[in-house]
């Protein structure tokens, strides 16, 4: 491909995304570092038809006219949508113009993004002035309108209102999301990140483990909550006390790796609260049979009421007995659902493999969240920047 060829192809490329037209940013001083879900992933039927859809647009330091109605924003998340199941170590969203759902905040917003701050890539938040902020989600219609469009009285449905404080270049990852199944009651966790902190190695996969399942979940009648087979033995909740068992298993089968069958790795604890988690820990080729180049490990997480033991538990495909006790998260591979494993909800390994230098592929040690709310499990993976590929 000639140059000219080359810089017409990106320009088109560029084109289809903003019709070649500049975005001007404002700079950001003493910027704090945000990401926000979307948590709302409760089901809504014949039963609750009447309540909202969990379809939202976040606001920022709002402005209101003299009706209470707002009409403008210092920052503004539109279009914000039930979050992804998995959240990969970069900005997957942007230009992607085939809907306007988001499924996180910044996601599809043309902002400006995080640096690389202590070797981490933070291009997944968005950066935002720190200091006393007011921040409010309200329901929105599922249409393409933007907010300000909609009519006044469609912009005054409230989901929740509060007033938060950034610290200049912290970390925070937010979240909007249902604190009790009983009474719907709402509310927001706002948690400072450390993992930028610590003295975490290269050669070492970390993942921590939280529960902001809605207080009352797991006990509700099955009837109220969605029977999704995609979810295994997790569908109907788990208890608010839970073991977590780890298992690092080869591909295509539940072949373990020596050592790592059913390590126990800690408790998760139900809470809607916004402490940060500890970190566990794997080595990033615990296979002592790889080149140390790459590895197809693949992760098992256990997670059992205490006092269960996880060579005993009675694993089933569609198990709607388990009443709380015992869930199962497979991590493998690109995340699709395997015939020899029964029960689990599968998710992306959090091991990066990527062409890499002159590998491809070569595999990658990350910093990890498993978030458990409302029946399912959400992963969030964070890298550090590695080389770039030599062609």
């Amino acid at each position: 491909m000639t140059k000219i060829n080359y810089l017409l192809a990106i320009c088109a490329l560029i084109w289809s995304f903003s019709s070649c037209s500049k975005v001007e940013y404002t700079k950001v001083d003493k910027p704090a570092y945000l990401r926000v879900f979307n948590d709302f992933n409760t089901k809504i039927g014949v039963e609750n038809k009447d309540e909202q859809k969990p379809f939202m647009c976040m606001l920022i330091d709002p402005q209101f006219d003299k009706d209470g109605v707002p009409v403008d924003a210092a920052i503004k998340g539109d279009y914000l949508d039930q979050r992804a199941s998995y959240a990969p170590p970069y900005p997957s969203h942007i230009g992607s113009s085939t809907s306007k759902r988001n499924p996180e905040y910044p996601g599809k917003e043309n902002v400006p993004a995080g640096p690389v701050l202590n070797g981490f890539d933070l291009s997944s938040w968005a950066q935002i002035p720190s200091g006393k902020h007011r921040i409010v989600f309200y329901y929105r219609p599922m249409n393409d309108i933007p907010f300000f469009s909609l009519e006044p009285a469609i912009r005054k449905n409230v989901v929740v209102d509060t007033t938060i404080e950034l610290g200049v270049e912290e970390v925070y990852t937010m979240h909007v999301l249902q604190t009790d199944f009983k009474t719907k009651s709402r509310g927001l966790i706002l948690r400072k990140e450390n993992f930028h902190l610590l003295p975490l190695s290269d050669s070492m996969v970390y993942v921590n483990f939280y529960n902001y399942s809605a207080e009352g979940f797991w006990s509700a009648d099955k009837s109220e909550k969605f029977d999704n087979f995609e979810d295994g033995l997790l569908r109907f909740g788990i208890r608010d006390d839970i073991n977590i068992w780890m298992s690092l298993c080869k591909p295509g089968g539940w072949t373990t790796i020596p050592g790592y069958k059913f390590a126990y790795l800690g408790q998760m604890k139900r809470s809607i609260g916004n402490g940060v988690a500890p970190y566990y820990s794997f080595p990033l080729f615990a296979d002592t049979a790889s080149n140390r180049i790459t590895t197809d490990i693949w992760q098992r997480f256990s997670l059992l009421v205490p006092g269960l033991d996880p060579e005993k538990i009675p694993y089933g495909d569609r198990d709607v007995n388990a009443d709380g006790q015992y869930g199962l998260l497979a991590l493998y591979g690109n995340g699709t659902r395997q015939s020899f494993e029964r029960g689990g909800l599968f998710l992306p390994s959090m091991i990066v493999n990527i062409h890499s230098g002159t590998y491809n592929p070569r595999s990658f040690a990350t910093v990890n969240t498993i978030e458990v709310i409302n029946g399912t499990a959400y992963l969030t993976t964070i890298q550090r920047r590695y080389p770039k590929p030599i062609y």
